[in-house]
């Protein structure tokens, strides 16, 4: 997709988890295509990295802590989000959390904690979405950003409570999808494999022999860029996918299909 300015002038798009990593270098693609961009995550740096990408891309930008599980939180988010920006009709939902423990050693408020981030949040933020797109006629957009693991058991870390919770995200777009696209909203899924984010750097730096057992399962021979996401957002998050709904696209250099 050829990059332009003005794909989503005078709209406003949310993304949550964009305080960096994935999250950041979606909203980022969004920005450069004429997009005022809303930062939501439970980190307060999300509030510099607002302030860094008004910066950088000239967008309007607002940075706002909130806990995604927390329905009031969501709402005084959007509340601000509404005053500053105006009433969003693109989401993103990037949040999102695992645990490395052995289904063994997870204990329940390990399992809660990440069903609770990477599903309830996504629920609870999709839903404030909806509710205020409808209200004002506008419709919308949303992607739902899933996982490779919504698919498969990569291996060799154990993260049940992950894949499970991932796998539950890629069904919640498509029930949303269904419900929702009588109300102008189409909710379409990113199941990204793995990607050289902050988060992972971090990890890779601590253990790199497990990042070479990823990378030679990987057919592309590498991590992906979280900057390759880019095209596929937009392209999804306008209209030029007017005939996509419910989908889940993997991108994950092949991983999946080998």
């Amino acid at each position: 997709m050829s990059t332009d300015a003005t794909l989503f002038a005078g709209r406003t798009a949310i993304v949550t988890g964009a305080a960096r990593g994935l999250g950041l270098a979606m909203a980022t693609a969004l920005a450069r295509s004429g997009a005022s961009i809303a930062l939501l995550d439970r980190l307060d740096a999300v509030r510099g990295a607002a302030s860094a990408l008004a910066t950088q891309t000239g967008a309007r930008t607002v940075g706002v802590a909130v806990d995604v599980t927390d329905p009031l939180s969501v709402q005084r988010a959007f509340d601000q989000v509404v005053e500053t920006l105006g009433v969003a009709t693109v989401l993103v939902n990037s949040a999102g959390i695992t645990s490395g423990d052995s289904a063994l050693e997870t204990s329940p408020e390990q399992w809660s904690r990440v069903l609770d981030v990477n599903v309830t949040g996504t629920f609870l933020v999709s839903r404030e979405f909806a509710s205020r797109a409808i209200a004002a006629e506008l419709g919308g957009t949303v992607i739902n950003i899933a996982s490779m693991s919504s698919f498969v058991v990569n291996v060799p870390q154990t993260q049940t409570p992950y894949n499970v919770s991932k796998a539950a995200v890629a069904m919640l777009t498509k029930s949303l999808a269904i419900e929702w696209l009588p109300h102008g909203i189409r909710v379409n899924g990113i199941a990204p494999g793995y990607f050289a984010s902050d988060m992972t750097r971090d990890f890779v730096a601590t253990n790199p022999e497990m990042a070479e057992q990823w990378v030679s399962r990987i057919p592309a021979g590498r991590m992906g860029e979280p900057s390759e996401l880019g095209d596929l957002l937009l392209y999804l998050a306008s209209e030029r996918s007017a005939y996509v709904v419910g989908q889940n696209f993997v991108i994950d250099g092949g991983y999946t299909i080998v």
